[in-house]
C-alpha cells in the first residue's frame, strides 16, 4: 500500500468520524464543533491537491509506508 492511499483512507476516516460525532441524532454525537474537524481535513485535503504536498503523506511515509500515487 503506498502512502497516499493510506492518505486516503485516513482522510476518509476522519471526516466519517468526525461526522459522525458532530451531527445531533448521530448515536455517537458529542457537539457540533467536530463538524470544524470535517472542514479542517477538506481544506487540507484542497491544499495539498494545489501544492503538491500534505504533511499526512509525509508521516506515512516515516512510519514505513512507500511513496507513490
Amino acid at each position: 500500500m503506498t502512502s497516499w492511499q493510506m492518505v486516503r483512507i485516513v482522510a476518509g476516516f476522519f471526516i466519517l468520524l468526525s461526522l459522525a460525532l458532530g451531527i445531533p441524532g448521530s448515536p455517537i454525537f458529542v457537539h457540533q464543533w467536530w463538524l470544524g474537524f470535517t472542514a479542517f481535513v477538506g481544506i487540507n485535503l484542497l491544499q495539498s491537491g494545489f501544492s503538491k504536498w500534505c504533511l499526512m503523506e509525509n508521516i506515512m511515509r516515516k512510519l514505513g509506508f512507500k511513496a507513490g500515487i
